[in-house]
Order: structure tokens, then sequence, then C-alpha cells
């Protein structure tokens, strides 16, 4: 095998026409550049593209986690001053019947935000969701044009 191989170098390195054919140090230059222009352009540059999409993704999902943490903080922080403020007005009550009232009207308003709470995170989260795909949807239009 290793005979053949020698050969073909042989006759290439001595003017003859070799496995690279041609004959021209010139045609063999601008197959080797048309060579690597398809390799630059169907291997390289979609991955460039992949990786800067990939980047400005991971951008999105932290400033996007920043945000998911900053709106469960300030849920929490309302919630707790739900809490206090029910607390004062319990520790202020007259008798255990409005106790038992501040305490009923705490918990169904508690209800209410936390359903609301719910839904605000899972919107943020749809939305988080939407915004990441737009990159890869960006990065795919021009190979469907071509």
């Amino acid at each position: 095998m290793s005979d053949s191989s020698e050969d073909g170098a042989g006759k290439a390195g001595e003017g003859g026409t070799g496995s690279l054919g041609g004959g021209s140090p010139d045609a063999a230059w601008r197959g080797a550049e048309r060579m690597r222009d398809a390799f630059n352009e169907h291997v390289v540059d979609p991955a460039r593209r992949a990786g800067e999409a990939m980047r400005a993704s991971g951008e999105r999902v932290a400033q996007n986690g920043s945000a998911l943490g900053t709106t469960i903080i300030d849920q929490a922080e309302a919630n707790a001053r739900e809490a206090f403020a029910a607390l004062r007005s319990a520790a202020g009550a007259r008798d255990l019947t409005e106790v038992m009232r501040i305490q009923g009207e705490y918990l169904r308003e508690q209800g209410q935000r936390s359903m609301e709470q719910a839904r605000e995170i899972g919107q943020l989260i749809m939305q988080f969701g939407r915004e990441a795909i737009r990159p890869a949807e960006k990065s795919e239009e021009p190979k469907r044009e071509e």
C-alpha cells in the first residue's frame, strides 16, 4: 500500500500528473483555496455563528435569571409585609372572634396573592423561553434562503 502512494508522490514530484492532477502548481493552489473556502463556508462559519448565538443566549439566560430572582424577592417581601400587617391587626383584636376573622381574611388574600404571583412567574418563564428560542430561529433563516 505504501509503495503505490510513494509512486504517486514520486510522479507528482517529478513533474508527472500524480494523484493531484492538473500538472500546474497554480491549479493545485486554486483547488486548495476553493476547498478551504468551502470548508470555511460550510463548517467554520456556521460553527462560529452557532457559538455567537449560544453566547448571546447565555447572556439572556443570566439576565432573565436575575429578573426572575428579583421578582421572587419582591413577591416574598410583599407576602411578609402582609403577614406582619395581619399579625398587628390580630394583636389589636378585642376577642378571639376578631382574631379568627383577621386570620381568615389574611389566608383568603394570601391564597389570591399566591395565585397571582404564580401566574406572574409563569408568564416570565414563558417570555424567557420565547426569547431563548429567537436566536436559533434567526440563525436558521439565512440557511432557508440559500
